[in-house]
Protein backbone atom coordinates (compact mmCIF):
# COMPACT_ATOMS: atom_id res chain seq x y z
CA UNK A 1 0.00 0.00 0.00
CA UNK A 2 1.60 3.54 -1.31
CA UNK A 3 0.81 7.01 -0.21
CA UNK A 4 1.44 9.37 -3.08
CA UNK A 5 0.89 12.91 -2.63
CA UNK A 6 0.40 15.39 -5.47
CA UNK A 7 0.29 18.65 -5.90
CA UNK A 8 -1.30 20.19 -8.73
CA UNK A 9 0.58 23.38 -10.26
CA UNK A 10 1.93 24.74 -6.70
CA UNK A 11 3.27 28.16 -6.87
CA UNK A 12 5.64 29.09 -3.75
CA UNK A 13 8.57 27.03 -3.69
CA UNK A 14 8.79 27.23 0.21
CA UNK A 15 5.55 25.10 0.17
CA UNK A 16 6.64 22.79 -2.05
CA UNK A 17 9.89 22.57 -0.12
CA UNK A 18 8.19 21.87 3.24
CA UNK A 19 5.99 19.22 1.59
CA UNK A 20 9.24 18.19 0.48
CA UNK A 21 10.33 17.68 3.87
CA UNK A 22 6.85 16.51 5.16
CA UNK A 23 7.03 13.36 2.41
CA UNK A 24 10.95 12.67 2.85
CA UNK A 25 9.45 12.55 6.76
CA UNK A 26 7.07 9.87 6.21
CA UNK A 27 7.93 7.96 2.85
CA UNK A 28 5.50 9.26 0.67
CA UNK A 29 6.26 9.63 -3.05
CA UNK A 30 5.70 13.23 -4.42
CA UNK A 31 4.13 13.79 -7.83
CA UNK A 32 4.52 17.82 -9.11
CA UNK A 33 1.77 18.78 -11.97
CA UNK A 34 3.45 21.43 -14.16
CA UNK A 35 3.53 24.05 -14.85
CA UNK A 36 5.18 25.14 -11.90
CA UNK A 37 5.10 28.48 -10.46
CA UNK A 38 9.33 28.12 -10.06
CA UNK A 39 12.35 26.63 -11.26
CA UNK A 40 12.51 23.10 -9.69
CA UNK A 41 16.33 23.95 -8.11
CA UNK A 42 17.98 23.58 -4.53
CA UNK A 43 18.21 26.81 -4.36
CA UNK A 44 14.18 27.49 -4.63
CA UNK A 45 13.76 24.63 -2.17
CA UNK A 46 16.76 24.48 0.45
CA UNK A 47 15.29 26.74 2.84
CA UNK A 48 12.42 24.70 3.55
CA UNK A 49 13.78 21.68 2.77
CA UNK A 50 16.73 21.76 5.02
CA UNK A 51 19.02 19.05 4.12
CA UNK A 52 16.24 16.54 3.68
CA UNK A 53 15.62 17.28 0.06
CA UNK A 54 18.07 13.72 -1.05
CA UNK A 55 15.50 11.46 1.17
CA UNK A 56 12.47 12.75 -1.24
CA UNK A 57 11.00 10.46 -3.99
CA UNK A 58 9.65 12.78 -6.25
CA UNK A 59 8.83 13.05 -10.15
CA UNK A 60 7.63 15.59 -12.20
CA UNK A 61 4.48 15.70 -14.56
CA UNK A 62 3.74 17.65 -17.65
CA UNK A 63 -0.21 17.74 -16.92
CA UNK A 64 -2.49 16.16 -15.12
CA UNK A 65 -3.91 13.83 -17.68
CA UNK A 66 -0.97 11.99 -18.26
CA UNK A 67 0.07 11.71 -14.27
CA UNK A 68 -3.74 10.33 -13.89
CA UNK A 69 -3.37 7.77 -17.14
CA UNK A 70 0.16 6.31 -15.53
CA UNK A 71 -1.67 6.36 -11.38
CA UNK A 72 -4.54 3.63 -11.04
CA UNK A 73 -5.67 3.94 -7.65
CA UNK A 74 -7.54 5.60 -4.58
CA UNK A 75 -7.94 9.21 -5.20
CA UNK A 76 -8.91 11.79 -2.33
CA UNK A 77 -9.15 15.69 -3.76
CA UNK A 78 -8.78 18.56 -0.87
CA UNK A 79 -11.05 21.15 -1.49
CA UNK A 80 -13.12 23.79 0.29
CA UNK A 81 -15.80 22.41 -1.90
CA UNK A 82 -15.51 18.79 -0.07
CA UNK A 83 -18.16 17.63 1.81
CA UNK A 84 -16.04 15.13 3.59
CA UNK A 85 -13.90 15.65 6.49
CA UNK A 86 -10.34 13.21 5.91
CA UNK A 87 -11.27 10.88 9.38
CA UNK A 88 -14.23 10.00 7.41
CA UNK A 89 -12.36 8.81 4.45
CA UNK A 90 -11.03 5.00 4.07
CA UNK A 91 -7.60 5.04 3.62
CA UNK A 92 -7.24 1.65 4.60
CA UNK A 93 -7.87 0.01 1.53
CA UNK A 94 -5.68 -3.18 1.39
CA UNK A 95 -2.82 -3.43 -1.56
CA UNK A 96 -4.58 0.41 -2.75
CA UNK A 97 -2.27 3.24 -4.13
CA UNK A 98 -3.24 6.38 -2.13
CA UNK A 99 -3.35 9.41 -4.16
CA UNK A 100 -3.88 13.05 -2.13
CA UNK A 101 -4.22 15.77 -4.28
CA UNK A 102 -3.81 19.08 -3.93
CA UNK A 103 -4.29 22.30 -5.71
CA UNK A 104 -2.64 26.23 -6.22
CA UNK A 105 -1.97 28.08 -3.50
CA UNK A 106 -4.00 30.87 -5.40
CA UNK A 107 -7.21 28.82 -6.81
CA UNK A 108 -7.35 25.10 -5.97
CA UNK A 109 -8.20 22.54 -7.71
CA UNK A 110 -9.75 22.90 -11.25
CA UNK A 111 -13.49 22.58 -10.89
CA UNK A 112 -13.78 20.67 -13.85
CA UNK A 113 -11.50 18.00 -11.83
CA UNK A 114 -13.61 18.40 -8.64
CA UNK A 115 -17.17 17.77 -10.56
CA UNK A 116 -15.66 14.73 -12.01
CA UNK A 117 -14.32 13.25 -8.14
CA UNK A 118 -17.22 14.75 -6.37
CA UNK A 119 -17.27 11.85 -4.06
CA UNK A 120 -13.69 11.79 -3.29
CA UNK A 121 -13.37 15.85 -1.97
CA UNK A 122 -12.06 16.00 1.28
CA UNK A 123 -12.39 19.01 3.31
CA UNK A 124 -10.57 20.16 6.82
CA UNK A 125 -13.45 21.33 9.03
CA UNK A 126 -12.54 24.81 10.11
CA UNK A 127 -14.38 28.09 11.28
CA UNK A 128 -16.40 29.92 8.48
CA UNK A 129 -14.23 32.88 8.39
CA UNK A 130 -11.35 30.95 7.09
CA UNK A 131 -11.45 30.14 3.65
CA UNK A 132 -8.67 27.94 3.96
CA UNK A 133 -5.30 27.14 5.56
CA UNK A 134 -1.73 26.96 4.61
CA UNK A 135 -0.93 24.31 1.83
CA UNK A 136 1.85 22.42 3.10
CA UNK A 137 -0.22 22.27 6.50
CA UNK A 138 -3.43 20.84 4.70
CA UNK A 139 -0.68 18.38 3.08
CA UNK A 140 0.70 17.19 6.82
CA UNK A 141 -2.59 16.55 7.84
CA UNK A 142 -4.08 14.73 5.43
CA UNK A 143 -0.68 13.02 5.02
CA UNK A 144 -0.72 11.85 8.87
CA UNK A 145 -4.62 11.40 8.84
CA UNK A 146 -3.95 8.68 6.09
CA UNK A 147 -0.71 7.33 7.94
CA UNK A 148 -2.65 7.39 11.58
CA UNK A 149 -5.50 5.12 9.79
CA UNK A 150 -2.96 3.12 8.86
CA UNK A 151 -1.41 2.28 11.78
CA UNK A 152 1.92 4.76 10.93
CA UNK A 153 3.29 1.45 9.09
CA UNK A 154 7.07 1.73 9.02
CA UNK A 155 7.41 5.34 10.89
CA UNK A 156 8.81 5.78 14.21
CA UNK A 157 6.75 6.76 16.60
CA UNK A 158 6.40 5.19 20.03
CA UNK A 159 10.12 4.85 20.89
CA UNK A 160 12.67 7.98 21.32
CA UNK A 161 14.30 9.60 18.97
CA UNK A 162 17.73 8.68 18.80
CA UNK A 163 19.46 12.00 17.31
CA UNK A 164 20.43 12.74 21.12
CA UNK A 165 20.45 9.80 22.33
CA UNK A 166 17.32 7.50 23.64
CA UNK A 167 18.14 8.60 27.30
CA UNK A 168 18.07 12.63 26.98
CA UNK A 169 15.39 13.37 28.47
CA UNK A 170 16.90 11.99 31.93
CA UNK A 171 20.62 13.01 31.54
CA UNK A 172 20.95 16.39 33.29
Amino acid sequence: MALHVVLYQPEIPQNTGNVMRTCAATGTRLHLIEPLGFKLDPKNLRRAGVNYLEHVTYDVWKDWDTFYAAHPGIYAFFTRYGSISPDRFDFTVPDAEIHLVFGRESTGLPKELLKAHRETCLRLPMHECVRSLNLANVVAIGVYEALRQRGYSGLSGTEPATLKGADWLDRD
